[in-house]
């Protein structure tokens, strides 16, 4: 996981809590934010390497979109050492993509990882046999979603994976309700006050809109893939694998 401060930015009372951009200050923590408002992150990141080796071919092309601080994609090319495979690791925050930068240089993967800075609705997919989408799909609006995921299910080889994880929607009231309160159990547990939860919700409301597991498998469906597994849940935060 790469080094970061302490999230301390919505520790002090807010007049007004501005929408959640990935921009310097969310770049300096994002490291330990992730860590303390995600449970499984550390799971999920290593096991994306463990997928990466067993579905990347020879020559194909890796993809890591939203790549955030380039956890998933150091993780992979660890993974894939010795195999001749390009990695594609994109975001739009120049911020991350910076912190990104830095980190993998320390990890001497700097020039195994082509850093991309792109909307990734705009990047083109080609011949890739892995595809990573973490956390990465709920910021794009919910009308945007079917379409990336097409345009990635296009460029995908027979074999190929797509590893798509999210924050979910519960399924009903109910169980949206205990979801949210195991979650903000999980955060508090990690050292965050009822403020930091509360104005980091607001932050996010509108930025990251969630969607229960049904409609995940639905619209994957749709983009064209013909095999789909979750593979990973912990609260509301999941994993898929998806596959041709």
């Amino acid at each position: 996981m790469p080094r970061s401060e302490r999230d301390r930015l919505y520790a002090a009372p807010r007049e007004e809590v501005e929408r959640f951009v990935f921009d310097e200050r969310v770049a300096a923590v994002f490291g330990d934010m992730i860590a303390r408002s995600v449970p499984g992150y550390a799971t999920i990141v290593a096991m994306t390497g463990i997928l990466a080796r067993r579905h990347a071919h020879p020559g194909s092309r890796i993809y890591d979109l939203g790549c955030s601080l380039g956890a998933a994609s150091a993780v992979m090319a660890d993974s894939l050492e010795g195999r001749e495979c390009t990695i594609v690791a994109a975001d739009s925050a120049p911020a991350m993509l910076e912190r990104a930068r830095a980190e993998l240089a320390t990890r001497g993967l700097d020039e195994r990882i082509e850093l991309v800075c792109a909307d990734i609705r705009d990047l083109e997919i080609e011949s890739a046999s892995v595809v990573v989408l973490n956390f990465t799909l709920q910021f794009l609006p919910v009308t945007e979603r079917l379409v990336l995921l097409q345009r990635i299910r296009r460029g995908m080889l027979p074999g190929g994976v797509l590893v798509l994880s999210e924050k979910i929607a519960g399924a009903s009231a109910e169980e949206e309700r205990l979801l949210v309160e195991l979650h903000e159990a999980f955060k508090q547990a990690n050292g965050y006050s009822e403020l930091e939860i509360s104005q980091k919700r607001t932050a996010l409301e509108q930025v990251l809109v969630p969607e229960p597991v049904a409609v995940h498998r639905q619209r994957l469906a749709e983009a064209g893939f013909g095999s789909v597994d979750l593979w990973f849940q912990c609260f509301n935060f999941v994993s898929f694998v998806a596959m041709p």
